[in-house]
């Protein structure tokens, strides 16, 4: 998204999931701040099934949280002697916003 944003100056990105997909949803929603636009309906058919696809969007006035909120995550210091976050980005992201 870095590149996205500050080297190519796109004003928003897109993150397209298949609407039963809970944990794709879940990683653009909650981790990473994309925000929901749409429930394409029947967008396609996947192995002879209609498929419903989810799209979010993160747009560039949104980068800069994120981004803070994405280093902060990375950062060392949030992780422990065994690489476990001590800080999970949803709580970080959350905090901001509080």
């Amino acid at each position: 998204m870095s590149h996205a944003f500050e080297t190519l100056k796109l004003r928003r990105c897109e993150w397209r999931c298949d609407g039963q997909n809970a944990k794709s949803e879940r990683a653009a929603l909650l981790r990473l701040g994309f925000r929901p636009e749409a429930r394409l309906r029947q967008h396609m058919i996947v192995r002879g099934e209609n498929r419903d696809t989810l799209v979010f969007s993160l747009l560039d006035t949104e980068w800069p949280d994120t981004k803070a909120a994405l280093a902060s995550w990375l950062a060392d210091e949030n992780f422990d002697g065994d690489g476990a976050a001590k800080r999970s980005l949803n709580d970080i992201r959350l905090a901001q916003n509080s």
